[in-house]
């Protein structure tokens, strides 16, 4: 299965999986994210160790697929699962964006992930590294996923509708303020993405003006 809409899908295509379309077409499925900023004793920025909590309905459909498959365990299916999800990611960017003061990183090759299941819940992990480590010191970072099209939905982890503390975290000795700012579309953009039918998907950079920013501020202003 190819990435459909750049997102639902996440390429989930394992030998003898075909998830139905019916089923995983509907355009408010979620993911629930956490990031992790890495950088070293110096203060240097070399990437985000993300983990997405698929949404349980979509997990559910995952698992009964994957349980169906002859021949295959479960985790020898989400291992096969992960790699699907890499591959089919990659060529998007891993939905990924991320500047510092205001410029935007090219991001590398993801070479370690892992999909698993926890409390019913599908979970990708990943470490995306920047291209060219950059210094935190004195610099802003900050950093969107989403889905182009808004095919699906990514939140930070939240509880009471505000980020936990786990949300986002960064590693490392620098003193930095981290805070995560919530989306502010366009009443139209709103409008034009409720009346998305079953199974459509907006047009591509709609996803942009729902995605949060997560931000490391390290400038000690």
């Amino acid at each position: 299965m190819r990435l459909a809409h750049a997102a639902m899908a996440l390429g989930m295509g394992v030998s003898g999986l075909a998830v139905s379309a019916d089923v995983l077409a509907h355009p408010h499925g979620w993911i629930d994210l956490s990031a992790r900023v890495m950088t070293d004793d110096q203060g240097v920025a070399s990437g985000l160790y993300q983990t997405w909590r698929m949404d349980p309905f979509y997990s559910l459909v995952v698992f009964e697929e994957l349980q169906q498959v002859e021949g295959a365990s479960l985790e020898q299916g989400l291992d096969q699962l992960g790699k699907e999800i890499r591959d089919n990611l990659s060529s998007e960017h891993y939905l990924t964006e991320v500047s510092i003061n205001g410029e935007q990183q090219a991001l590398g090759e993801v070479s370690e992930y892992t999909a698993m299941e926890r409390d019913g819940r599908l979970v990708f992990m990943f470490i995306l590294p920047l291209e060219t480590p950059q210094s935190l010191t004195d610099s802003t970072l900050t950093y969107q996923v989403f889905d182009p099209t808004y095919y699906i939905e990514v939140v930070h982890e939240a509880d009471d509708n505000q980020p936990t503390d786990e949300a986002l975290i960064l590693e490392g000795e620098l003193s930095c303020e981290l805070s995560i700012l919530p989306a502010n579309p366009d009443p139209e953009l709103v409008m034009q993405a409720a009346l998305l039918d079953k199974g459509e998907s907006g047009e591509s950079g709609l996803g942009r003006y729902f995605a949060e920013t997560g931000s490391v501020d390290c400038t000690g202003r």
